[in-house]
């Protein structure tokens, strides 16, 4: 890993899921909790900031600019955006992210870039339009200092990949505890990939879209008879930042108290004890024996629904019935959670299943929730 990677501090922020002064419009950031959490984040050593194009319809990189940009010295931080280049009309589209994303946040640089969400049929688009180029043309440019891309395929499709652009200078994967020998995600053997091409990894989703934070109540005393102090969060992040070749651990943070308690997290990380290894290897053998749709709330899948539907909140209702055991409990939450959208509005097009980094069966669980939670 190069010197620069090094000394990288292990947690970074993702700016995905930023709170809101309205819950139904994406763009109504609240700017000054924003601000509040920078300054926590910063305070407690943090320099990684996580955006993209699309992120909450480019009010992301804006918020960024107001709550970063303009209110620290640009060495105090780095900043990572993302190209959407498979859901752009054509190539010009999608080469033009780039200038509008350093426009939209005040920069002239941007310390990472990644081709998001590559693999599968979608890496088809990348490669008409010439993005793996452009790319490094804007890195010799000096637009760009690190490129890289984001996916959710499995360890093959890394290696193709990585050998197909061994100019890559890093990549993110989708590495968790739960995910770590799972056979769709294989976050075990995509480390590997990565770690036997010389390429650091940054890591998303190392709560599993909040789920390992949300534990089942069996499931997390297991954890706390180990360790009554951790928080159920510090564990995700701990499996993460003490895995090999990693360059950073995104976390997704809403409000200022998950910043905070995610950098004191950060600030007490030591590998686990023999003790709290086997403890959250139980946890893990417990959470597979229960059934799950395996949604991290990516939100690609509502893109394109001619219907509305509400799809990662209800499949979110989906796996809260499962963790609770307590379908009345969910079917309460879906009976208003769910109004915009319902999943009875569902008509089968498939378009959230050509749209789904994880290959979810979404019409089939559309049918099961409606079946569940409407009658």
């Amino acid at each position: 890993m190069r010197p620069e990677f090094e000394t990288t501090p292990k947690l970074g922020f993702g700016c995905m899921r930023l709170p809101l002064l309205d819950p139904a419009d994406q763009q109504s950031i609240d700017l000054e909790q924003f601000k509040q959490m920078v300054d926590a984040f910063i305070e407690g050593g943090g320099t990684y900031f996580d955006t993209a194009f699309v992120y909450h319809e480019g009010a992301s990189e804006k918020a960024l600019k107001e709550a970063l940009v303009k209110r620290y010295p640009r060495d105090a931080y780095t900043v990572a955006t993302k190209c959407l280049a498979w859901a752009a009309p054509s190539a010009e589209e999608a080469k033009s992210n780039l200038a509008t994303s350093l426009e939209r946040m005040g920069l002239d640089y941007v310390d990472f870039y990644l081709l998001h969400n590559v693999g599968g049929e979608r890496t088809a688009k990348f490669d008409a339009y010439g993005m793996w180029d452009f790319a490094l043309d804007a890195k010799e440019r000096g637009l760009i200092r690190n490129v890289g891309f984001s996916m959710h395929d499995g360890a093959d499709a890394l290696d193709a990949l990585l050998t197909a652009h061994p100019q890559m200078d890093f990549v993110q994967l989708q590495v968790n505890y739960l995910d770590w020998d799972d056979p769709v995600v294989e976050a075990r053997r995509c480390m590997e990939v990565a770690a036997k091409h010389g390429v650091p990894v940054v890591i998303m989703e190392p709560a599993r879209g909040g789920r390992l934070v949300e534990l089942p109540q069996r499931v997390a005393d297991v954890l706390r008879a180990a360790n009554p102090d951790a928080s159920l969060a510090s564990w995700a992040y701990r499996f993460c930042c003490n895995q090999p070749n990693v360059l950073t651990v995104l976390s997704g943070m809403s409000n200022l108290d998950q910043v905070r308690q995610n950098v004191a997290d950060y600030q007490a990380n030591r590998p686990f004890s023999p003790e709290e290894q086997q403890a959250l290897d139980a946890a893990v053998e417990t959470l597979r024996g229960m059934a799950s749709v395996p949604c991290t709330n990516c939100r690609y899948c509502v893109k394109d629904c001619p219907q509305g539907v509400v799809i990662p909140t209800i499949l979110g209702l989906l796996n809260l019935e499962l963790m609770t055991e307590n379908r009345d409990f969910a079917k309460g939450l879906y009976s208003w959670q769910a109004a915009p959208g319902p999943a009875s509005s569902c008509i089968a097009c498939g378009a959230c299943e050509a749209m789904c980094p994880q290959g979810i069966d979404i019409v089939h669980q559309l049918e099961v929730a409606a079946e569940h939670f409407e009658g």
